[in-house]
C-alpha cells in the first residue's frame, strides 16, 4: 500500500512553513470529498501521511494550503486582497507508484511544487 505526504518551505523567510493548515480532497467529477485536515509541524511537514493503506487509491486529489493565514500570522502585510490566499494543487495518483510526496515552496506572491520522492 502507498502513502501521500507533503511539506511546505517558506521561501520568504528561509524556513519550514510551520502551522499551515492543509486540507486533502478527493475529486469526483465536480465534487470534492474532504479526506484529511492537518497542520504542518515545526519542520513544515504533517506528522502522519495524508493518505495511506487502503485509503491510498488511484484517482484525482486536491491539496489546499492556507498560505494567506500563515503569512498574516507571521506579520506579513498582504493587503485587503492577498495575491495568494489558498494555494490549490490538483494532481493524480497512479496505483503503480507506492509513495507520492508533494512539496510546496511558498512566498506571498508565488509558489512552486513538484512530485518529490
Amino acid at each position: 500500500m502507498g502513502r501521500l505526504t507533503t511539506h511546505v518551505l517558506d521561501a520568504t523567510h528561509g524556513c519550514p512553513g510551520r502551522a499551515i493548515r492543509v486540507e486533502l480532497y478527493r475529486v469526483e467529477g465536480d465534487r470534492l470529498e474532504l479526506l484529511a485536515q492537518r497542520e504542518t509541524n515545526d519542520d513544515g511537514r504533517c506528522d502522519a501521511p495524508l493518505l495511506e493503506g487502503e485509503a491510498f487509491r488511484t484517482g484525482v486529489y486536491q491539496l489546499q494550503f492556507a498560505a494567506g493565514d500563515y503569512y498574516r500570522e507571521r506579520g506579513v502585510e498582504l493587503g485587503a486582497q492577498p495575491f495568494l490566499d489558498v494555494v490549490v494543487l490538483r494532481f493524480g495518483i497512479s496505483a503503480e507508484q507506492p509513495h507520492y510526496h508533494v512539496p510546496l515552496l511558498l512566498s506571498p506572491y508565488s509558489y512552486s511544487t513538484y512530485r518529490g520522492s
